[in-house]
């Protein structure tokens, strides 16, 4: 680890570089994490509920950015759960 801070110090021109990559590792993770908590489609636990996409709201916009989004329930697919339950 020292030989790499001695380095930069030889090659001040690779501080920079060395910057950008660490901000976009650190955004690569951030936005990770950001997907993994809050978003409904990211599964962590496939055997706690074995069918997700039944909980999913569909009035809640799942992409990063929805400029126009209107849902009305299918009939059939609402007859179709009511048998199921």
């Amino acid at each position: 680890m020292f030989g790499f801070f001695s380095l930069l110090r030889k090659r001040k021109e690779l501080i920079p570089i060395v910057g950008l990559m660490a901000v976009a590792a650190s955004a690569a993770t951030a936005t990770s994490l950001y997907f993994l908590t809050t978003k409904s489609d990211v599964i962590v636990n496939r055997r706690g509920n074995p069918t997700p996409w039944e909980n999913i709201d569909p009035k809640k916009p799942q992409k990063l950015m929805t400029v126009t989004q209107k849902w009305e329930p299918v009939e059939e697919l609402q007859l179709l759960k009511r048998f199921t339950k």
